[in-house]
């Protein structure tokens, strides 16, 4: 795969009833992409779209579709960050940093085949421009933390942290969000801790 690939690849925010016919394609991404380390995440339909849903009805949400041939093959969110859950937002309301004030990326997702040809950049920028209309002054997110000893962590696992920095977001020292979810093989959900990072625009 080259980067050619890219210009033939549809990248475009969903509304309406193209939200609305995508959902179950993001849902299937999101459970499929999380599978992998360093979520694990066992996931399946009936949850993904219930959490999408939001999305639908919410002006100040964003949906970013990737299409290829009219394939969806990645997908990014965004929300306002006082509309998104409160184990997110809870660890900047102890800060005093106002939610009003940003923008809160929920999540890119993307088949591993479509990697490094650009994509995240695409949805970086889409995210960014959004949190501008939006009047947003910051934009956020997180990330997994899995120990290093985690038995689960392949070998030639990669962290993301060197395409954020250069994206210019920073992760804030103590500032964590926990969430659970069930981990492939687990019988039952356990809380992990995500750390946050940020970038002023």
């Amino acid at each position: 795969m080259t980067t050619d690939l890219a210009a033939e690849i549809e990248v475009r925010a969903l509304t309406g009833a193209a939200l609305e016919a995508a959902l179950d394609g993001v849902a299937a991404l999101r459970i499929a992409v999380f599978r992998d380390w360093p979520y694990l995440y066992d996931g399946n339909l009936e949850y993904e779209r219930a959490y999408l849903n939001t999305y639908r009805d919410n002006p100040g949400a964003l949906l970013v579709g990737a299409f290829h041939q009219g394939r969806l093959i990645g997908a990014s969110t965004s929300t306002l960050m006082e509309d998104h859950a409160e184990a997110f937002s809870a660890p900047f309301r102890a800060l005093n940093i106002p939610l009003e004030n940003i923008l809160y990326g929920a999540e890119s997702v993307l088949l591993p085949e479509y990697r490094g040809i650009g994509l995240g950049h695409r949805f970086i920028d889409l995210r960014e421009a959004h949190a501008r209309t939006m009047q947003r002054a910051y934009v956020a997110f997180c990330s997994v933390k899995r120990p290093e000893s985690h038995p689960l962590k392949p070998a030639n696992a990669r962290s993301n942290d060197a395409f954020w920095l250069g994206r210019g977001y920073e992760p804030l020292p103590g500032v964590l969000a926990e969430f659970a979810w069930k981990d492939l093989g687990d019988s039952e959900e356990t809380t992990k801790p995500l750390q946050f990072w940020m970038r002023k625009l």
